[in-house]
């Protein structure tokens, strides 16, 4: 089932996820829903939060090379209860999100991470990566924290993104 995307400024945003303590059908559906409206909606990656979920819960689907906006739901991560074990370097990338639509801004971010977690069934995993996935891995992470890509601008362009998106919602 395709749900909703919680936009910015949505308080919900702002949200603290909650660590997921139970495995089940619930939370197979929460994951498989996650799916449909990341692939619905043109995304690499989506939090429970970004549904209105508050729990540690994420996807990502790095599009393949097998046509445009391939994303079999096989090449998913389901990702629970995430922790960064450690990251290093840094480097600058063009983000958008699907909670700020229409919006993208290059961030400045680790390189390189490597990342524990649980699968759908709370089996411990470990991924490490120093490409796209890195880059993917700490945004969606942060939305668990409560944070937003946008947050990382500098003030200036901070304010001018504010400035422009309150134009937007007026129309």
């Amino acid at each position: 089932m395709i749900r909703d995307i919680v936009v910015y400024p949505d308080k919900r945003l702002k949200l603290i996820s909650k660590t997921v303590e139970v495995f089940d059908a619930t939370l197979h559906t929460l994951l498989d829903d996650m799916y449909e409206t990341m692939c619905a909606k043109n995304g690499v990656g989506l939090a429970a939060i970004q549904v209105g979920v508050p729990l540690r819960v994420l996807i990502i689907n790095v599009p393949s090379d097998e046509g445009e906006g391939a994303q079999p739901k096989e090449n998913t991560l389901e990702i629970i209860n995430p922790q960064i074990l450690w990251k290093e370097g840094v480097e600058k990338f063009q983000e958008g999100c699907l909670s700020i639509p229409g919006i993208y801004e290059e961030i400045e971010r680790s390189k390189r991470v490597k990342i524990s977690y649980v699968d759908r069934e709370g089996t411990p995993q470990e991924i490490e990566d120093d490409d796209f996935l890195a880059i993917a891995l700490q945004h969606e992470i942060d939305h668990l924290d409560g944070k937003v890509f946008i947050e990382k601008l500098s003030y200036i362009k901070r304010k001018k993104f504010e400035k422009e998106w309150k134009k937007r919602e007026k129309k």
